[in-house]
């Protein structure tokens, strides 16, 4: 049996972006204890899910290519001992621009890493030094170039809108830009506002202004258009992908399918329960030295299980099969999804049984989701 995903959070970063909550630290003389630990925890929890096939590794953070040559080889080799890595298998690291080199992409490639999800955010160098980005506009084309010339056939580029820098004019421009670096997934995030970051304190204190929703809605329309008739499938509301590089990992998340977590704050799911890891790393090493508990952990009720599937299913371009839902929750619940999806029918397209959004409902699918919820 395959286990759809494994999933390893490095928590460290250069420096910190203004906008970002994900949990990092700057300190980075601590990243061989905690790759260490990060070990340790894959060696006591590889049983956590059944079978022993990965169909994807994904390195998220933080910044995973902060990872010196040893650390990575370290993390891919603990995988391999304790897993059997399909043939096929989908290995991402994510990586900053700035991080890239020839010698980097030699080591991600001996490594075994396939896919390289490269956080750009935007060509802007006054938006990339707002944003607290090290690289430059120059930085971001020379990394997607290169890692092309070096073999990495499949690359997806990270984009943020929404910011005081941007108008649908500069919009265009970028997603001009970034189709023509060819990526084979572009993966498009309206700016969010988290409480708790410099960005979202500043902007409750009046010093920078909030997103303008009216410009977002218009710059993913324009988003969707450009990227469509460049050939992208929009699978996913932040997401496209050129046909066939879909992402494998990200995609088991949405589809409900069981993975697990290494790290700091990481998540793990096994179909009927969650858990995540304390968000602290030395918090976190000491716990897995002393074979502590380093996570909490919740059961889902069947409401919760329903209520997932419906919140991630939307958001997709597959949509929400209300004979799935039949088969796993039972007739109650396909009859409230289909009672509840026929009041908000005008934001819907349904063949044979399949829910998905249209575009005038991808734009609120969250809080469409939340109407269809059962709790």
């Amino acid at each position: 049996m395959q286990v759809p995903g494994l999933y390893f959070h490095i928590p460290f970063c250069r420096q910190a972006c203004n906008y970002c909550d994900f949990h990092f630290s700057t300190v980075l003389k601590d990243k061989g204890k905690v790759i260490e630990a990060m070990i340790l925890e894959l060696e006591q929890r590889k049983n956590y899910l059944p079978g022993s096939e990965l169909s994807s590794i994904y390195f998220g953070g933080g910044t995973p290519s902060v990872l010196e040559e040893g650390e990575l080889t370290q993390l891919m080799q603990a995988a391999r001992r304790n897993f059997n890595i399909h043939p096929n298998a989908e290995l991402t690291l994510e990586i900053n621009p700035d991080d890239v080199s020839e010698a980097s992409l030699s080591i991600w490639k001996n490594a075994g890493i396939n896919r390289l999800s490269i956080g750009l955010q935007s060509f802007n160098q006054e938006e990339l030094k707002w944003m607290k980005r090290k690289h430059s506009r120059e930085d971001a084309v020379t990394a997607v170039t290169l890692a092309q010339e070096k073999g990495f056939q499949n690359i997806s580029i990270d984009l943020i809108y929404g910011s005081k820098f941007q108008d649908l004019g500069s919009w265009s421009e970028t997603l001009d830009q970034v189709i023509a670096l060819q990526p084979t997934h572009i993966s498009a995030y309206n700016l969010t506002i988290e409480q708790k970051t410099e960005l979202g304190v500043k902007i409750k204190r009046g010093q920078e202004p909030g997103v303008d929703e009216q410009l977002s809605v218009a710059q993913f329309q324009l988003l969707r258009k450009k990227l469509r008739d460049a050939g992208f499938l929009h699978y996913e509301v932040s997401n496209f992908a050129q046909p066939g590089y879909e992402a494998k990992h990200n995609s088991a998340y949405w589809k409900q399918e069981p993975y697990l977590g290494i790290g700091p704050s990481a998540h793990s799911f096994d179909l009927n329960s969650r858990q995540w890891n304390v968000a602290n790393n030395a918090r976190y090493c000491k716990a897995i030295e002393a074979g502590e508990a380093h996570y909490e952990s919740e059961v889902l009720s069947i409401n919760e299980r329903y209520n997932e599937y419906v919140l991630t299913g939307l958001r997709t371009s597959g949509g929400c099969n209300v004979q799935w839902i039949e088969t796993h929750f039972g007739e109650t619940f396909k009859s409230h999804f289909e009672t509840s999806a026929l009041k908000k029918k005008g934001f819907f397209k349904i063949e044979n049984g399949v829910y998905s959004l249209n575009e005038a409902g991808l734009l609120q699918a969250d809080a469409i989701a939340s109407d269809l919820f059962l709790l």
